[in-house]
């Protein structure tokens, strides 16, 4: 194989790797973590038996190098108080706007309106701010049964905040418009 060969088969498998990597990283991360694979693939290539697990194989060393980078990120030093009022302020793009606040003070009566099972989870996880495990643990159930009564309940919610008021989105999913369907009925604070 020729270095011409050897550079095309790299640049194939880094445009597999980059996407699948990229989504389970910061952004920051995903240049190293891509080199990390190939440097995993390159020392362990030899010990390869069978070429048609080559695709899986791949994959699995690029999913221990993600667990790595998550790792190593969970042992970097935290900042004193003093220390962290030298950082800058992360920017404002997640930060709620004005009227995604709004919206969100609206919610108590509706999340009142769901059925039982779907109110607690939800109001574990979202507004208690539990993990789903914990939440799980708290009511004595399942994470699997936690993950899907969080999921419908969050269904439910929409769908009482649809039927109350017309909610526009943006592309990024942001919330840019908000009116009220029928004034006299709704639970919001818009009526």
């Amino acid at each position: 194989m020729d270095v011409t060969d050897t550079r095309c088969a790299y640049q194939e498998i880094e445009g597999l790797l980059r996407p699948f990597i990229a989504r389970r990283v910061s952004a920051a991360d995903v240049d190293d973590v891509v080199q990390d694979v190939f440097i995993r693939v390159q020392r362990a290539l030899p010990d390869l038996k069978d070429e048609q697990s080559f695709a899986p194989w791949l994959y699995q060393v690029a999913r221990s190098a993600i667990a790595e980078a998550h790792r190593q990120q969970g042992r970097q030093p935290t900042l004193s108080p003093d220390e962290a009022l030298d950082k800058p302020a992360p920017s404002d793009d997640a930060s709620p706007t004005p009227l995604e606040q709004e919206l969100a003070s609206y919610l108590a009566p509706f999340i009142t309106r769901l059925p039982s099972p779907y109110r607690e989870a939800i109001t574990l996880v979202e507004l208690e701010g539990l993990t789903q495990q914990a939440a799980a643990d708290a009511l004595g159930i399942s994470l699997s049964a936690m993950k899907s009564r969080v999921q419908r309940g969050r269904e439910k919610l929409r769908e009482l905040l649809e039927d109350c008021c017309k909610i526009a989105l943006d592309a990024r999913g942001r919330v840019i418009e908000c009116v009220p369907r029928q004034p006299t009925t709704c639970g919001c604070k818009n009526s």
